[in-house]
């Protein structure tokens, strides 16, 4: 599964990444970690303190990765709507769900204060990069003023999260998908009649 390459924090680390998304913090044991990753209890305690440690790097890993991925998106050129749609758009294994909200539904992360703050702070991060983008679209006069950006940027963030679990739970991305579209449609409507939007 690992490259030779990879060094043993980080195979003790990308397998925690994936027993939390499939297991949960509860099901993801020390010794299912070490088998995972092909890695002794010695150099798993020699590396991090214990599972709190290492699950902390690995929602710290995941966090991290989410921000990339949005950015790539968020962070391209075009409209305000251009970059959204980007974001929502973008390829997503939809079936699997979100990693970083998946942990904000484990009970185990959510009442540790220091394995919930990398997850709140990248859905923050994330809501604060859609309001600025949005912003910048008024302020252009893309959008009219009754678009109120921090508003629609949880409203994105919400329809991504609440797309997932539609999805999952109907075991089909169309769900998601269907979502995707009414919230563009959404969007669209906000433009305003002289802006550069297209539908």
């Amino acid at each position: 599964m690992y490259t030779g390459s990879m060094s043993t924090p980080e195979r003790l680390i990308e397998s925690t990444r994936e027993l939390l998304w499939e297991r949960g913090y509860v099901g993801t044991s020390p010794k299912a970690i070490q088998q995972h990753a092909g890695a002794g209890q010695g150099s798993m305690y020699h590396h991090f303190a214990g599972k709190p440690d290492l699950a902390l790097a690995a929602i710290r890993r995941t966090a991290e990765e989410m921000r990339a991925t949005a950015e790539a998106a968020l962070g391209g050129s075009g409209s305000a709507y251009a970059r959204v749609e980007a974001y929502l758009l973008r390829e997503r294994d939809v079936l699997r769900g979100c990693p970083v909200g998946r942990l904000t539904m484990d009970p185990d992360v959510i009442a540790s204060d220091e394995l919930r703050a990398p997850v709140t702070e990248t859905l923050d991060w994330l809501r604060d990069r859609l309001a600025g983008i949005l912003e910048e679209g008024v302020a252009q006069g893309e959008f009219t003023d009754a678009l109120v950006p921090r508003e629609i940027a949880s409203t994105v963030v919400a329809t991504v999260q609440g797309g997932y679990v539609l999805a999952r739970s109907s075991g089909a991305p169309a769900a998601f998908d269907a979502a995707v579209r009414g919230l563009l449609a959404l969007l669209g409507a906000c433009a305003a009649p002289s802006g550069t939007t297209r539908h």
